[in-house]
């Protein structure tokens, strides 16, 4: 009798903003199937319990600020597994597309001879509507601009000066550490009425949020201690909207 061979495969998959029923079916389906997920600190450990009892979770967390197993160790891991197990998930909070560094592990497993696919997720910015705030509305906001508030080199992204020019509404993701130096940037620009608002563990029971204009954002946070993981919205839809 002949084993059937390990094929290697990964799947990137989203996660979602954090409440487990947001996960697309597609992505449920797949997390029946895997043998081996890879999961961050972000993902929804309650997705865990989709997997088959023989399927290996692995924990490859990275703890904003603090400790985290470097992405180097995780490409290790998608490879050991991959090979040895067959068909994989490395299971990412949101969508791993979007500053979620998915496509570095996809070319990365491509490279090493591993198939890859991609079920996306319902970014964190999508959770806005949770607390009436659309991010389009045709009346005050034509585009969206999603920036990070953490570049590779630690410095303030320069495209948050261009959005600053548009009416578009801008989301913040990875900005908390940053919120005094964007809210600065806003002020010194003469932007600082610019409605705004702050949302931490968007989808989930535990979900906090303030909104206030963008100048008073810091001293707000303060108060309501709030910090990451949180996305940062800022612009007119924030305000009240009519019709």
């Amino acid at each position: 009798m002949t084993n059937t061979p390990i094929i290697p495969q990964l799947y990137v998959m989203g996660a979602g903003p954090g409440d487990p029923e947001l996960i697309t079916i597609k992505g449920y389906k797949i997390l029946q199937q895997a043998n081996a997920v890879l999961y961050d600190n972000l993902a929804s450990k309650e997705l865990l319990a989709y997997t088959r009892d023989d399927c290996e979770k692995i924990y490859v967390g990275k703890l904003p600020y603090g400790d985290y197993t470097t992405q180097e160790r995780i490409l290790e891991l998608i490879k050991e597994k991959a090979f040895e197990k067959g068909l994989i998930v490395r299971l990412k909070g949101g969508d791993p597309f979007i500053f979620g560094r998915g496509y570095e592990e996809v070319l990365f497993a491509r490279e090493n001879g591993i198939e890859t696919f991609f079920i996306p997720g319902i970014t964190s910015m999508q959770a806005s509507g949770f607390l009436d705030i659309p991010l389009t509305h045709r009346s005050v906001s034509e585009s969206v601009w999603m920036v990070t508030g953490t570049k590779k080199d630690g410095r303030l992204s320069a495209d948050l000066c261009l959005a600053m020019q548009s009416n578009a509404t801008v989301v913040i993701y990875m900005g908390m550490k940053k919120l005094d130096q964007i809210a600065q940037t806003y002020v010194d620009a003469g932007n600082g009425h610019m409605p705004a608002a702050i949302i931490q563990h968007a989808s989930l029971p535990h979900q906090r949020s303030v909104k206030g204009i963008i100048s008073d954002l810091p001293r707000l946070a303060h108060q309501q201690q709030l910090t990451h993981p949180a996305i940062i919205i800022i612009g007119n839809v924030v305000g009240e909207l009519k019709y």
